[in-house]
């Protein structure tokens, strides 16, 4: 059975975004300036090609997220050109129920299909199928879903050094998680790997 990994940015408040949806307070906010050291940049990589499918909400859809990725992976000399040539060519599945595929988004639907019905049994069929593990970077309505529906199986919280007093959080209720490792980074960066721990 494939496993469902999370991985999202956070302040140390929980937060994974501005209460406006900025994310100027990251260490790294998706520019193309990779402000990662390179140990954090390799355990990225290493998260990422764990897993052949990436699941994306409508809204990182609209948003650009396959467009961004596509024009990082056509630089050969841009420093996240090897994550962004393997997000791109990596099946990729969007979550929604009010559009399909006769709606365009930036960067087109090739190798992205569209999952419109119920929530656990579109993730437990993909958990099903063969092949390596899934991950899912966002945003924080659709994270906050599947965290409800524990169906999520490894939480990797990159923990940001800033606190921002509000904003959008994932946890919306008593989550208990048992930590896996913890491990910080010259940039600031801590990263914490919790499974789901029931009590």
């Amino acid at each position: 059975m494939r496993k469902l990994k999370l991985e999202i940015q956070v302040s140390v408040d929980g937060y994974i975004a501005a209460t406006d949806g900025k994310t100027d307070w990251m260490v790294w906010n998706w520019g193309p300036e990779w402000s990662w050291d390179a140990e954090l940049q390799e355990y990225n990589d290493r998260l990422t090609k764990s897993s052949d499918c990436i699941l994306l909400s409508r809204q990182m859809a609209e948003e650009g997220f396959i467009a961004h990725w596509e024009n990082a992976a056509k630089n050969t000399k841009d420093p996240q050109w090897e994550f962004a040539k393997y997000i791109t060519k990596t099946h990729k599945v969007v979550f929604t129920k009010t559009f399909d595929k006769s709606i365009p988004i930036p960067g087109g639907w090739d190798n992205t299909d569209i999952a419109n019905g119920r929530l656990e049994d579109e993730i437990n069929n993909l958990k099903s199928k063969e092949g390596k593990d899934i991950i899912v970077y966002g945003g924080a309505s659709f994270v906050s879903s599947l965290i409800k529906a524990n169906l999520i199986d490894e939480y990797h919280l990159l923990v940001n050094p800033v606190a921002i007093g509000s904003g959008l959080p994932i946890f919306k209720e008593r989550t208990n998680l048992k930590l896996v490792s913890a491990k910080g980074f010259s940039c600031g960066v801590v990263a914490l790997h919790y499974q789901p721990f029931s009590i």
